[in-house]
């Protein structure tokens, strides 16, 4: 057993509770990472909007670290190895087995529910109550996770693992929404909608695939010029009055892509609105909008909702590695850290849109990090 501390999340309107929490020993093939980071996404959020029932519980899906011990039947991971956290998988399914792990027939199951199939978990308080900590396959807001080893995407020991965190969730959505799903050309169109972590991750592989046009929708000023750094060829600024669609066929008649990271129901409209013929929607907002469109608009046009950018990690992350080495996909722009104890003023910053992407570190002393 592994004693560490961890946020645990106890009633849906309160905040973190740093505790002293105990992980029980490794099932097989599994491997407990020392976790040195975490990036915090808008997902992590889900549990609040859940019964007290589905309470306590770990979250946080966006880890990096160093392994720490490996359990019974793990092959080609060993102590020491620097890794990022990606999403759980069944890897026997049809989706899994034909290369399309983020459509596991139990994605839903492995990620949101926060325990094993069986409903049993692997870490509880001192006093012996369960505490979920499978929230992705990892629960990585603490200072040990017990992952899977097939969540596991080793990385070179030069790289800085604090930095390399949201490239588990976050920014790997936006990317593989561009370069997997997409598979945009160069001289196409696409008009983000959403200056968020995932949005500019967008935004970074749509000029790093050749885009002609970048459009890029946000309500905050400072977000769309990070955009423009980013790539972005035009911003616009939403508001009550802004014509978001006749702002974009200013320029061109209808975009080939859009990408929809809000799920706010007005704007799942505008992104299929803004469309040229043959063009395709991306939809990626994990929130509660609907949408609501004259199926004469989906003439010659698609949309589809993509989870986790479509991609395979353990080849889709060290490819994106490779792009920011070679100074092409700078997402570390995004990023502020925080000391693992300002969890939540990093909710809060994250909220209220002040942080782009908040990421926890766990040792604050070797880098510059909000305390």
């Amino acid at each position: 057993m592994k004693r560490m501390q961890a946020a645990v999340l106890r009633a849906a309107d309160q905040p973190y509770s740093l505790e002293e929490v105990v992980l029980e020993n490794l099932r097989p093939g599994e491997v407990r990472v020392k976790i040195v980071a975490a990036g915090m996404c808008h997902t992590d959020l889900w549990p609040r909007d859940q019964t007290e029932e589905f309470l306590p519980i770990i979250v946080g899906h966006e880890g990096s670290g160093i392994v720490d011990a490996v359990g019974p039947g793990v092959h080609g991971l060993e102590v020491g190895t620097h890794v990022v956290l990606s999403f759980a998988a069944c890897r026997v399914c049809s989706a899994c087995l034909g290369g399309h792990p983020a459509y596991c027939s139990k994605f839903n199951e492995f990620n949101f529910a926060g325990s094993y199939e069986d409903g049993t978990t692997s870490a509880h308080s001192v006093d012996g109550e369960p505490i979920k900590n499978r929230w992705f396959g990892q629960s990585s807001y603490a200072e040990y996770a017990v992952v899977d080893a097939d969540n596991v995407v080793p990385v070179e020991r030069d790289l800085p693992l604090e930095l390399l965190a949201p490239l588990g969730c976050s920014v790997q959505t936006g990317a593989g929404a561009v370069l997997n799903e997409m598979a945009l050309a160069p001289g196409q169109s696409i008009a983000v909608f959403g200056a968020g972590a995932v949005g500019l991750a967008a935004v970074m592989a749509a000029k790093l695939a050749g885009a002609k046009h970048i459009f890029v929708v946000d309500l905050h000023e400072e977000r769309l010029r990070m955009a423009v750094d980013l790539g972005a060829t035009q911003t616009i600024l939403a508001g009550a009055d802004t014509d978001v669609v006749g702002e974009i066929r200013k320029t061109c008649d209808g975009v080939d892509f859009s990408f929809e990271t809000t799920s706010v129901t007005k704007v799942i409209s505008e992104s299929i609105a803004v469309l040229g013929l043959f063009g395709s929607a991306v939809l990626v907002g994990g929130g509660t909008g609907k949408l609501s469109v004259e199926p004469y608009e989906l003439a010659g046009r698609k949309v589809t909702f993509v989870l986790e950018g479509s991609a395979v990690p353990r080849l889709f992350v060290p490819q994106l590695i490779g792009f920011w080495r070679a100074g092409q996909f700078p997402f570390d722009r995004m990023i502020e850290t925080y000391g693992f104890d300002a969890i939540n003023s990093a909710e809060a910053d994250s909220l209220s849109g002040k942080t782009i992407k908040p990421v926890l570190v766990m040792n604050p002393s070797t880098v510059g990090v909000v305390q």
